[in-house]
């Protein structure tokens, strides 16, 4: 092969690489019932007049699978995180001890449950068309090069492979989140 299609197929890789890691960092934001400190990510505190991510003014603990411990660096922060979880509009009720902001984090309902996994769901169909508009890329590339008509059919051979491997992926990830979702 030469070194121009070597050089197509290696980025095509990458993007689809990339595609599977955005899907995965997407998925994490679905709350799948247990508590985990990722749900939190979004919530933006008011630290010195700037707002400033939840986790760079607090640690974010889960002392058990349906608890949300956050304790703030500086105990006059609590209040603005109390604000901050509020207003991030998570459907979350933090309750405050004086020392520490607890959440406890509701069972969803089937009917949520099913909402979470049509999400998941568009999600994965999301990375599947990237990664396929990745393939249809490569072989534009491909074609343009000079390499013989052998070696470009070899290369979208190649690039027809990496997706099919990279599809499945994705299938395997949505796959495990659906249970995860589904199981009470």
């Amino acid at each position: 092969m030469n070194e121009e299609i070597i050089i197509i197929t290696e980025t095509a890789k990458e993007s689809m690489d990339l595609s599977v890691k955005h899907l995965e960092k997407e998925l994490l934001n679905i709350r799948a019932g247990k508590a985990n400190p990722v749900m939190l990510n979004a919530v933006m505190v008011e630290y010195y007049g700037t707002p400033t991510p939840l986790n760079q003014v607090a640690n974010v603990n889960t002392p058990d699978g349906r608890t949300l411990s956050i304790q703030p660096w500086e105990k006059a922060l609590l209040p603005e995180i109390e604000k901050g979880i509020l207003e991030a509009n998570l459907g979350f009720n933090p309750m405050n001890n004086g020392e520490s902001l607890i959440i406890n984090i509701p069972p969803l309902t089937e009917e949520r449950r099913r909402e979470l996994v049509k999400l998941a769901k568009t999600e994965a169909e999301n990375s599947k068309i990237a990664i396929r508009n990745v393939r249809k890329d490569a072989n534009n590339e491909i074609k343009k090069t000079d390499s013989s008509e052998d070696l470009q059919k070899n290369a979208e051979i190649d690039i027809q492979e990496l997706t099919d491997k990279y599809i499945v992926r994705v299938d395997d990830i949505l796959n495990f989140k659906e249970k995860e979702i589904l199981t009470v």
